[in-house]
């Protein structure tokens, strides 16, 4: 059993020292460094080298843990060990290429099938959202909580557009033009890991989305629920990690959230 406060501890220094170094390399970059994994889907060799500084920092932790990491092609969904570090070195690469600064570095770890332990790093803030198994969550070293708002009329939304809309689209635009004119407004961050951190601190009432990836929001989901709120699939399901579709709320609205939602995308296809 390892001490989830030591490894926490450990992780955040590892976000630091990460996000330092790609922070550097940002003003490096340039258009050749850039790669296009799908349609608007990119990746940069900041990404990559940020990716193996992460890997091999997180092996000294726990050296027979497994790792489900964006730009690893080795990975598996099928994790064969006790622990497992699921990893997005640059969550919000679009914002990281054009210079937006908004972007994060995302670790979580599961043992057993359950996540314990989060990190979501905001690199260019230096805020650092983390929690542990049976704790509270954390902004640096100040405790945190979702928001106190109960109807969606008083929330703020946040939201992101999927690199691949299948059929959902239209429908997709009709809940967001929905969601314009009865809420106080729909952000989009561009970075899934921070959309959640942001509900978790309540700055956000909600974040949905889909085409999401696991490390998109493993550590961010789990903040969620350690600061009090709620987070499932389109369906209400708690096994959201997988499922390429996300509800996370401060719980109070996630009822005519998630009903809104199942109302507006009936009968699509997210493929």
């Amino acid at each position: 059993m390892i001490d989830y406060k030591v490894t926490i501890k450990e992780v955040n220094r590892i976000c630091k020292e990460v996000g330092r170094f790609i922070e550097l390399e940002q003003t490096r970059l340039c258009s050749q460094n850039v790669e296009e994994k799908g349609h608007n889907n990119f990746v940069t060799y900041v990404d990559k080298a940020a990716e193996t500084l992460i890997i091999g920092e997180l092996r000294s932790l726990i050296t027979d843990a497994d790792f489900l990491a964006e730009e690893n092609t080795s990975n598996s969904e099928q994790n064969s060990a006790d622990y497992r570090w699921i990893i997005d070195p640059i969550d919000g690469t679009t914002n990281f290429i054009h210079g937006v600064p908004c972007y994060s570095i995302s670790i979580a770890l599961e043992e057993r099938g359950e996540i314990v332990a989060g990190t979501v790093y905001d690199v260019v803030n230096k805020e650092c959202f983390w929690s542990i198994k049976h704790e509270p969550a954390f902004l640096n070293e100040k405790e945190i909580k979702v928001s106190k708002r109960a109807n969606l009329a008083d929330s703020l939304l946040v939201t992101g557009f999927p690199y691949r809309h299948g059929t959902a689209l239209d429908q997709w635009m009709e809940l967001f033009k929905y969601f314009l004119r009865n809420t106080h407004g729909v952000r989009r961050l561009g970075s899934a890991a921070l959309d959640l951190a942001y509900v978790a601190a309540g700055r956000f009432e909600a974040f949905y989305e889909y085409g999401l990836s696991p490390w998109d929001v493993a550590a961010g989901g789990f903040i969620v629920q350690q600061a009090g709120g709620k987070v499932s699939d389109f369906g209400n399901k708690s096994d959201f990690i997988f499922s390429k579709q996300l509800i996370s709320s401060n719980g109070l609205v996630h009822e005519p959230l998630q009903k809104l939602i199942s109302e507006y995308l009936v009968d699509v296809s997210f493929e």
